[in-house]
């Protein structure tokens, strides 16, 4: 009899303490991302240095020279076809991109990054079948990879007009928080 006492003192802590657990869990994942969330922002040995040299060719056969884009504010975001998470930011730098073009000139440019070893088929259909009417710059040796440090994409860099990298963002990226970072670089860059 004592036992059967004792246990129904026992079950009404034991459900508190399983609701809170639960509540707590629940509270973790309501909060997750937020449109002002920094945590994929990470520290690179390049921040407030010059962009390292990138000549390449485009998809399109065009010749890209990095050193060329000054003047503009320019975001890199490195990328590969067969990347799950390349391909689920996907719609998002397509929002990104026609948000910038309604500034016209104040508008950042925006360059896709090849990840070496990525087939130039695959991208192509991926550019197909996905949308996305920006240049996608080849990486045929893995040198720009390589001297921006990107180990696992997607990431993004974004450049101020003066040539120097700004921000590092390891991980997909959504419009609105990129938007929100070029914004943030930018008042930055009129207080120099």
């Amino acid at each position: 009899m004592s036992e059967e006492i004792s246990r129904r003192r026992i079950a009404p802590v034991v459900v508190l303490v399983v609701a809170a657990v639960l509540g707590g869990l629940f509270w973790v994942l309501a909060s997750g991302k937020s449109e002002n969330d920094t945590s994929g922002v990470i520290e690179s040995h390049l921040l407030g240095e010059p962009a390292p040299s990138v000549r390449s060719t485009t998809l399109d056969d065009e010749s890209f020279d990095l050193a060329r884009r000054k003047g503009s504010w320019v975001v890199l975001n490195f990328f590969n076809s067969t990347c799950v998470p390349c391909v689920a930011e996907h719609p998002e730098l397509v929002r990104f991109v026609e948000q910038q073009a309604t500034l016209a000139a104040d508008g950042a440019e925006f360059y896709t990054i090849l990840q070496y070893g990525d087939r130039i088929a695959s991208v192509r259909a991926f550019f197909e079948e996905r949308d996305g009417d920006w240049p996608v710059v080849r990486d045929d040796d893995g040198g720009i990879n390589v001297s921006f440090g990107v180990a696992q994409v997607p990431e993004t860099f974004i450049i101020d007009p003066d040539g120097i990298v700004r921000l590092r963002w390891a991980g997909p990226i959504d419009a609105a928080t990129l938007s929100t970072l070029v914004q943030e670089q930018r008042e930055a860059y009129a207080l120099r």
